[in-house]
């Protein structure tokens, strides 16, 4: 169904109206600078290029500068067939952007001294060894030197950097296969039927599985369920409050949450998003995580959830991958992001060097070369207000 330019700007004029009232409290009070009425039009134009190029139902943005709002919009339909306009109150489904969210979480149980990331996750003296154990291997089939088998030596830091030796997602990812199983029962399999092929720590290979398991670790160290953990140590005290994890069915669909459209031959509620909830399952509202990686974006313009050395090192990439570090990916002029993608979903959050901090969700994934111009549509709207500087200059 086209958007008609009318419908198109609704969520726009429903902002400019007070409608859009329930911000995070890093996101109440807006900075000096604000966009024009005539930049605003040029940003809306931007958005109705991108929404028409990719056959999107929903656009979501939200800007912060300094930690306050600097543009929050919402422009098309949060379900097409209703007609129901889109507003920066809708939640979505985050995917991949779940990462950064439980990345933080890992952190403070670090800051608590519960974890070291150099700890090991399965096997003897381990985190979940006892939860999950492993095939005991012969001495002869050990690794040079090695007490420990290759699962075994999996630590924290590799499950972070997606550096644990596959599990990766170009093919056969554990996450996507085996639908009816619960956590346990998946990871219990896996470790059964998916054996590593190179030791920890030598080669990159970006892994939904690993994170499944960091979400694990949070649940045994703090005796809390993964979501309430996160809601109590990170969310809470960031002063987000509506973001929760997705259900996997049309009926499942939580109050405020958009209606997704796959155009890439899947079926958006057919996949188990709640067993994804560490590594892909969050919904939320642009606003919630921009808010979050304000308090994450080591420039204290808001209480930060993490000390300057946890964030360093939470943002400094492994010896394997210099584009991406524990949670994060990571740019050469130090810019820090994370995007995702699910039928039906595509997300991207970005913090500048330059103080910015931003996300922009959709509720439609496309073909190849969206979720690179959805990047691009933020960087080219924001560069409308030529006083706004998201890169530092040299």
């Amino acid at each position: 169904m086209p958007l008609s330019r009318r419908t198109l700007l609704q969520g726009t004029l429903l902002t400019a109206a007070g409608i859009a009232s329930r911000q995070s409290p890093a996101l109440a009070d807006p900075p000096a600078e604000l966009p024009t009425s005539e930049q605003r039009k040029q940003m809306a134009g931007l958005a109705a290029d991108f929404m028409k190029e990719y056959d999107v139902p929903g656009l979501s943005i939200a800007v912060s500068i300094k930690g306050k709002p600097a543009y929050v919009e919402a422009f098309g339909v949060a379900d097409r067939e209703s007609g129901e306009a889109l507003t920066p109150q809708h939640r979505f489904r985050i995917a991949s952007i779940s990462k950064p969210v439980t990345s933080t979480g890992i952190f403070t149980l670090v800051e608590a001294g519960k974890l070291r990331l150099g700890d090991y996750v399965f096997g003897a003296s381990s985190i979940l060894g006892k939860d999950y154990p492993t095939t005991p291997t012969l001495q002869s089939l050990m690794p040079s030197g090695s007490s420990r088998s290759l699962v075994e030596q999996i630590t924290i830091e590799h499950l972070l950097t997606h550096t644990t030796g596959t599990w990766g997602n170009q093919s056969r990812d554990p996450m996507f296969m085996n639908q009816d199983m619960n956590h346990r029962e998946l990871i219990n399999w896996t470790l059964e039927h998916m054996p590593l092929t190179s030791p920890p720590g030598q080669s990159y290979a970006y892994s939904n599985f690993g994170y499944c398991i960091l979400g694990r670790v949070i649940e045994k160290l703090s005796g809390r369920s993964y979501e309430q953990y996160v809601k109590d140590a990170v969310l809470k005290r960031c002063g987000i409050t509506d973001m929760q994890i997705a259900g996997n069915t049309l009926r499942e669909r939580a109050s405020n949450e958009v209606k997704y459209y796959s155009q890439t031959g899947g079926d958006p509620y057919r996949m188990n998003v709640a067993r994804m909830d560490s590594h892909g399952g969050w919904i939320a509202t642009p606003s919630d995580l921009t808010t979050l990686f304000v308090h994450i974006d080591g420039f204290k313009d808001s209480e930060q959830l993490l000390t300057d050395d946890s964030l360093r090192v939470m943002s400094t990439p492994s010896a394997v991958n210099p584009r991406y570090a524990k949670g994060l990916f990571i740019t050469a002029n130090n810019n820090w992001w994370h995007s995702g993608l699910l039928d039906g979903t595509t997300t991207i959050s970005v913090r500048t060097d330059g103080d910015f901090c931003w996300s922009a969700f959709t509720n439609t994934r496309s073909r190849d070369g969206m979720a690179r111009a959805l990047d691009l549509l933020v960087w080219h709207m924001v560069k409308t207000v030529p006083d706004w500087q998201p890169q530092k200059r040299a």
